[in-house]
């Protein structure tokens, strides 16, 4: 069982527009901390072994300078690799970048990841409802497994009904997040709402969220 109340507010959710090398970006923030050594979340990062466990089979070079494909999703360069604190990756396309950073904190890790895309892709702010739920997933997934809970297939565990409950309450954060931005406007962000709804919670009546 997830306590999805305390597994949503664990993570703090940013959502920003701004400007890099002149051209306009959108960028989801997430935040929060492990009980883990950052040795530990590293592993569960960058070794395929462990990735693959709680998150998706991946094959190439996990280096930097390198090219990776996960299984059934995207691939990427490896843009920055500083063992065990940056890693920063496109993700996609050559214009999606993903940035992990981990630091030493009192609890264990504190564990903060970013996703930039350029506006023309994002739409505006609300596009962070496309990917944030996504991360959210991923993040809670990290959890489960650094607390040595078992996954016998994480993309069903990642479709499971728990899990799409879950992904109700982290689209209403996203959807806050975006509010809060500034940056997109009520119309923008319903759109987004429904996306996410469709994307992320498939198999769930939308009335019970």
């Amino acid at each position: 069982m997830i306590d999805i109340a305390t597994q949503v507010t664990a993570v703090q959710r940013v959502v920003c527009q701004h400007s890099i090398d002149g051209g306009e970006r959108v960028s989801v923030l997430l935040r929060r901390n492990y009980t883990a050594p950052i040795k530990d979340v590293w592993n569960a990062l960058a070794e395929p072994d462990q990735l693959r466990r709680w998150f998706l089979p991946v094959t190439g070079e996990l280096r930097e300078g390198g090219r990776f494909q996960l299984e059934g999703n995207a691939g990427g360069e490896i843009l920055r690799c500083e063992t065990p604190r940056l890693l920063k990756m496109t993700f996609g396309m050559d214009t999606s970048v993903v940035e992990l950073r981990l630091s030493e904190v009192d609890v264990g890790t504190g564990f903060e990841m970013m996703h930039s895309v350029p506006m023309e892709v994002a739409g505006s702010a609300a596009g962070a409802l496309f990917v944030g739920p996504g991360w959210d997933v991923s993040l809670l997934g990290l959890e489960l497994f650094l607390r040595g809970e078992i996954f016998p297939d994480p993309v069903e565990w990642q479709n499971s009904a728990e899990v799409q409950r879950f992904s109700q309450q982290t689209i209403k954060a996203w959807a806050a997040a975006a509010e809060d931005s500034g940056t997109a406007d009520g119309d923008q962000i319903a759109q987004g709402i429904a996306a996410a709804t469709a994307q992320f919670t498939p198999d769930l009546d939308p009335s019970t969220a």
